[in-house]
């Protein structure tokens, strides 16, 4: 018996840009389904502009309906103000997949990284010429979008170790 095809969204956050990308995987076959960019107004207000990143995910959820959400997990950084406010960006990717009844999981960097170029600590360019590589269909324009995509690529790889350590937590915090 066939497993299932799984669409899962894979969402790099960003205050200015949060890239976004689905994929479906069908056992170990990806496919390329979309991409881009969700934008916000950088002379506006950090409220109006976590609402529209927000809204922007809904839409984009709403359009393609994933099944799973994968995202990205905050670097720290030297500037505070800067790490604070990608935190809230990323707020903003968390909760609009979770209002939507989607399971999130989240993943560190350096995972994605090794995932999908096979060293924890490759480039930019270099991921975007592996999700090339695995999406030969995919067209990216960003590097936010090629990072979002290969999120997606490193949840499809992980989705049931991911699932069975969030359930193992769920059940260990219930006792």
């Amino acid at each position: 018996m066939r497993a299932q095809a799984i669409r899962i969204i894979g969402i790099d956050p960003g205050l200015r840009r949060t890239g976004w990308g689905v994929v479906e995987a069908d056992g170990v076959r990806l496919s390329y389904v979309a991409s881009g960019l969700v934008t916000s107004d950088a002379e506006g207000d950090l409220a109006y502009r976590l609402r529209q990143l927000y809204e922007g995910l809904v839409g984009i959820i709403t359009s393609f309906k994933p099944q799973e959400a994968a995202i990205e997990e905050t670097f720290v950084n030297k500037d505070a103000r800067a790490t604070l406010k990608l935190g809230q960006a990323r707020g903003m990717a968390l909760l609009a997949p979770a209002l939507a009844g989607i399971g999130v999981a989240e993943y560190p960097p350096n995972v994605v990284k090794k995932t999908v170029t096979g060293t924890g600590h490759g480039g930019k360019d270099q991921i975007a010429a592996m999700v090339g590589f695995l999406l030969p269909k995919a067209t990216f324009d960003s590097a936010d979008e090629a990072d979002a995509l290969a999120i997606a690529i490193c949840h499809a790889s992980h989705r049931q170790t991911a699932w069975a350590i969030a359930r193992g937590a769920r059940l260990a915090t219930a006792r």
